[in-house]
C-alpha cells in the first residue's frame, strides 16, 4: 500500500463497520458536509438496488465510499493519481475533480478492505458513469445524482423520476441526457459520459467517440487500473471493466 495512502488513516480508529469508519474517516479530515451526503447516497442507492435487482448491500458500501477520496484537494489530485499508477485523462487533468471517482476506488480498496470487482467499478465510475455499465454502475450513479450535495432539489429530478417508472435505464438517460443537452456549459465534457450518452441514446454518436478513444490509445493514454492486482491493464473502446 502506497506510504502516502496509510498516513491518511493516522488518527483514525477502523472498527470493521463500514459506515462507521466512513463517518470517522471524514470526520478526522474534516469533510463533515461529505459524511451527511455520503450518508444519503448510500440510503438511495440500497433503495434503488431493491428496486432494480441489483446487490442492496454493494449499493449500500459504494454508496458510503463513492467520496472518501474528498479528502484530497483537488489541486493535489492529479499528483496523487500518478503518485498511484492510474492513467490520467486530458479532461482529469483539466478539471481534477473528475479524478475523485477513481481515487476513491483506489481509498475503498486499500484503506476500507474493498475488494468487490462490481463495488469498485460502482465507486469508480459514479460521477461520470461510463459504457457498458453494470446495473449497480447506473443505480450508484443516480442515487449520487438523486441525493446529490447541493442545497435544494436537483433541477432534473423530474426527468428522472419520470424515467424511474420506466426502467433503471430510462432514469439514468433523464439524467445523463439533462447534462448531454447542457455539455457547452461544463468545464469539460469526460469521454466516459460522452461514450455512456451515446450508448444509452442509441448510438448516434458512437463512432466519433470512438474515433476519439482510437486516439488516446495510439497516444498510450489506453489503461485502466485492475483494482484487485493494483496493475494497469490496457484496454479498447469496448472493454471498460474493472476486474
Amino acid at each position: 500500500m502506497d506510504r502516502g495512502l496509510v498516513s491518511l488513516l493516522d488518527g483514525v480508529a477502523l472498527i470493521g463497520a463500514m459506515r462507521e469508519d466512513m463517518i470517522a474517516f471524514l470526520r478526522r479530515h474534516e469533510c463533515l458536509h461529505t459524511v451527511g451526503h455520503c450518508l444519503r447516497v448510500a440510503a438511495e442507492a440500497k433503495t434503488l438496488a431493491l428496486c432494480f435487482d441489483a446487490d442492496p448491500a454493494g449499493a449500500e458500501i459504494a454508496g458510503w465510499l463513492h467520496d472518501i477520496s474528498v479528502v484530497i484537494p483537488n489541486d493535489q489530485r492529479v499528483a496523487l493519481a500518478e503518485q498511484l499508477g492510474l492513467a490520467i485523462l486530458p479532461e482529469e487533468r483539466q478539471l481534477p475533480m473528475i479524478l475523485h471517482q477513481k481515487l476513491s476506488a483506489i481509498f475503498a480498496r486499500d484503506l476500507f478492505g474493498i475488494h468487490d470487482p462490481a463495488i469498485l467499478n460502482a465507486i469508480g465510475c459514479h460521477t461520470t458513469l461510463r459504457p457498458a455499465a453494470s446495473r449497480l454502475d447506473k443505480v450508484v450513479f443516480l442515487a449520487d445524482k438523486i441525493a446529490w450535495d447541493q442545497p435544494g432539489q436537483p433541477p432534473y429530478l423530474a426527468e428522472v423520476n419520470v424515467g424511474l417508472q420506466c426502467s433503471l435505464d430510462q432514469a439514468v438517460f433523464g439524467y445523463v441526457d439533462w447534462l448531454w443537452r447542457r455539455r457547452e456549459t461544463l468545464p469539460v465534457v469526460h469521454p466516459w459520459l460522452a461514450a455512456a450518452y451515446a450508448e444509452l441514446s442509441g448510438g448516434s454518436h458512437r463512432a466519433g467517440w470512438d474515433e476519439r478513444f482510437q486516439a488516446m490509445s495510439a497516444a498510450g493514454d489506453d489503461r485502466l487500473l485492475d483494482p484487485e492486482s493494483g496493475s494497469l491493464t490496457r484496454w479498447d473502446a469496448n472493454d471498460w471493466e474493472w476486474s
